[in-house]
């Protein structure tokens, strides 16, 4: 394949012995922890899970189910709370609607939201949608007896630096447009709640709602070049949704994930053109045209012309390998792969292929060869 797929260069040498220990890191009240439990809890939990009815929730919810865990939805339930994954079997989808639970209601209608969950006796939360701390403090607040409260953050709440990766222990931008969930983080450490909270990096997989490989796909499908901002060298990082799953399930009842930070993500940092080759790859099409322009003669506000921050952004993995026993499954490309042949490549999409960016992109670039 042409050109080089991802970076060869190495971050040990930036940053030393990055090993997070919080000063708040202690094991909750009445929660017996064994060994045993690192991997998967001696007995099943009482599972509240704040969304779950699309993309992350959607496998982190049936892998809770399938450890035998009590799972509730809690969602507005505006859209089906379960869907049938492609290559999934009818007896397992049956089984998983069958023990699967679901609470109606608006998490931004604090007294509603208090008044149904505050008798269920929730022993775990996993906010998947969470935004601001003011969406978080009334469920800490209605469940006095939470052994953990698990939270997905962003690798987004980082301060942009010249030393990466990002380690867990990097400052952190209070402009940032993720500042809500620095915001909760914050909350959940002052309640004195034992927490966890992951900051994935790009997240990509089946089902994704965000069209990052998606993007790719189709132009990839459509036979078009595929526009890149400045030299495509920009390097960046994707994690595969699955792995996320199994990350965050790995940090339930893990003491050594109370009141922790861990970046998630795949193992490879990869360009923007190794991303555009991978997805040809994944998608069996042939290697694509790459044309590359200057974003900032193309500023099109809120409509993107490509779907990733122009810039380097990648973070270090190494804690949650190293605490949690954790390792993705996916290298880029066959988790790609696992994307294409289950969703993009079955015509399944969240949003149809608009190439109007792009013709505006190529078309200025043929008025400046034909000069």
């Amino acid at each position: 394949m042409a050109g080089r797929l991802v970076s060869d260069f190495t971050h040990n040498g930036l940053i030393g012995n990055h090993q997070c220990r919080n000063p708040w890191h202690r094991r909750p009240q009445g929660v017996v922890t064994t060994k045993a439990s690192l991997g998967a809890p001696e007995r099943a939990k009482k599972i509240l899970m704040m969304g779950g009815s699309r993309f992350i929730g959607v496998y982190l919810a049936r892998t809770l189910v399938k450890a035998g865990h009590e799972v509730s939805l809690f969602t507005r339930g505006k859209t089906p709370i379960t869907q049938q994954l492609a290559g999934e079997s009818n007896e397992a989808y049956a089984e998983y609607q069958l023990r699967v639970k679901h609470i109606q209601g608006d998490r931004q209608d604090f007294e509603a939201l208090k008044s149904k969950i505050g008798e269920a006796g929730f022993e775990v939360v996993y906010d998947i949608n969470g935004r601001e701390a003011a969406e978080v403090e009334p469920i800490v607040d209605a469940l006095p007896d939470l052994q953990q409260y698990i939270y997905c953050s962003s690798a987004g709440v980082y301060l942009k630096s010249d030393l990466l990766p990002h380690f867990e222990v990097d400052a952190v931008d209070p402009k940032s447009r993720h500042k809500g969930k620095l915001d909760t983080e914050s909350l959940l450490q002052d309640k004195g709640v034992t927490w966890t909270s992951i900051r994935p990096v790009y997240i990509y997989g089946p089902l994704n709602y965000n069209p990052v490989e998606e993007w790719f796909f189709h132009r990839l499908k459509a036979g078009r070049p595929i526009p890149v901002p400045g030299s495509g060298l920009q390097i960046t990082q994707l994690g595969h949704v699955k792995d996320l799953a199994d990350a965050f399930v790995k940090v339930m009842d893990n003491p050594k994930a109370f009141n922790q930070v861990f970046n998630i993500s795949g193992s490879k940092y990869v360009t923007f053109d190794g991303i555009a080759r991978a997805c040809a790859k994944a998608g069996g099409f042939p290697d694509p045209e790459i044309v590359h322009y200057n974003p900032k003669n193309f500023d099109f506000g809120k409509k993107k012309a490509f779907p990733l921050r122009d810039q380097h952004f990648f973070a270090s993995i190494d804690k949650a390998k190293q605490e949690l026993d954790w390792t993705p499954r996916f290298n880029l490309v066959d988790g790609l792969r696992d994307s294409y042949e289950l969703d993009f490549g079955r015509g399944k999409f969240r949003k149809e292929a608009d190439f109007s960016t792009d013709e505006m992109i190529l078309s200025a670039g043929r008025v400046h060869a034909r000069v």
